[in-house]
């Protein structure tokens, strides 16, 4: 059992200090600038595993060529410093180049579950998040890992690629973290001016409307899509990009829901694109 919180940065680091830790072992993949939702995946970590690896790496290949990889948020030594009072034993924050290095061409994709909602958004996303996860668990060999519901299309993914590469590790889908009015935390809420932040809420305030629906018994997709866009558009700045009512496990969009739904948006706040979903049923 390691004494104190190793940083490394090396893979070969990373080996050594791993063989130190008593399992089960935790493993919680993040892109820094960390928030109460992160550290949340690390508490559960902690009460799950006898051991927890942090990882801080923000991940090229899963960004397009004009999204934010160069103005995302960084902060390590406040992470560094959060991650130490939550009791991680290894942090990871392994370099670009020795991540991807010269004539890199190896790729881990899953098909189908990528091609719709933020897939079709964002090409080549899920490929750059899947390839790095696969390589983060072939280096950290957890027992189990934690993922925040936030991104429920990533989670589904994950769990999918484990399943499908056999990988004898325990996927962990921890509730959002949300503020005080109801917000998703998110690295990227950073980017929002004050007035865009007091807008923002207009997310959850319009996916819990559609809930609300539901809960009354409207069980019809397409009406409860409706009730999400008629809510964002009580906003003006609020630009909608999607809204889906799909099965939680397949994401293809549904006619009427009978089992476990996923609820889901993306909406631009200025030029800030946020995401958001509640779980129906």
């Amino acid at each position: 059992m390691t004494e104190g919180m190793i940083i490394v940065t090396k893979l070969e680091d990373l080996f050594y200090t791993r063989t130190l830790l008593d399992g089960p072992v935790g493993l919680v993949p993040t892109m820094g600038y960390l928030h109460a939702g992160h550290i949340s995946l690390v508490r559960q970590a902690k009460i799950e595993c006898k051991s927890v690896i942090a990882t801080i790496f923000v991940n090229p290949t899963q960004f397009g060529p004009h999204e934010d990889l160069a103005s995302y948020p960084r902060n390590l030594e406040n992470d560094l410093r959060l991650l130490e009072q939550a009791g991680v034993n290894i942090v990871w924050t392994p370099a670009t180049e020795d991540m991807y290095p010269p004539d890199f061409q190896t790729w881990v994709e899953v098909e189908n579950l990528t091609s719709l909602l933020e897939g079709s958004m964002r090409p080549g996303h899920f490929r750059g998040v899947t390839t790095i996860v696969s390589k983060l668990f072939n280096a950290t060999r957890p027992d189990k890992s934690y993922f925040g519901q936030k991104d429920a299309q990533q989670a589904a993914v994950i769990r999918q690629m484990t399943r499908d590469l056999s990988y004898p590790i325990d996927i962990v889908i921890c509730r959002t973290q949300r503020e005080a009015d109801g917000l998703a935390m998110s690295s990227r809420n950073a980017y929002l001016t004050t007035d865009q932040r007091k807008a923002a809420d207009i997310l959850y305030r319009a996916l819990l409307a559609a809930q609300t629906a539901f809960d009354d018994g409207e069980k019809n997709a397409e009406t409860l899509r409706q009730i999400v866009k008629d809510v964002l558009a009580t906003e003006h700045q609020a630009q909608l990009q999607y809204v889906s009512c799909a099965d939680y496990d397949t994401l293809k969009e549904l006619d009427t829901l009978s089992g476990k739904a996923l609820l889901s948006l993306a909406v631009f706040i200025g030029k800030t694109r946020l995401i958001d979903n509640f779980i129906l049923g």
